[in-house]
């Protein structure tokens, strides 16, 4: 986890606000990395879930040209899924600063896990 950290500066930061813009607006995919036990008591909608512990970014849905944001709890995870998926060559930079405790906090809606 250190490395990641020490990594952070490759994974851009986006705050609640501008992903829950893009997500509206259809430029984002908001990935979320968290566990099972996590994402069925609370989700974001319409997340795709990948979670970390068996994280291949191969099991992302082809973006067709939208911008793929990584998202979990608090944005340490994200950070590291992000640069994981970087480390194989997809462009996919970007993460939701502050995660689901961050977006919650800025208001916007999350739905019972399924």
């Amino acid at each position: 986890m250190a490395e990641g950290m020490e990594r952070a500066d490759e994974v851009r930061n986006l705050t609640p606000e501008e992903v829950a813009r893009g997500l509206t607006e259809g430029r984002m995919i908001l990935v979320d990395v968290r566990e099972p036990n996590e994402t069925c008591v609370e989700c974001y909608p319409d997340a795709v879930i990948v979670p970390l512990s068996a994280f291949d970014p191969a099991q992302i849905p082809d973006p067709a040209g939208k911008q793929v944001v990584f998202a979990c709890r608090s944005g340490r995870r994200s950070v590291t899924a992000s640069l994981a998926a970087q480390d194989r060559g997809y462009p996919y930079n970007c993460h939701l600063a502050g995660g689901i405790i961050a977006w919650k906090a800025a208001g916007l809606p999350t739905r019972s896990g399924s």
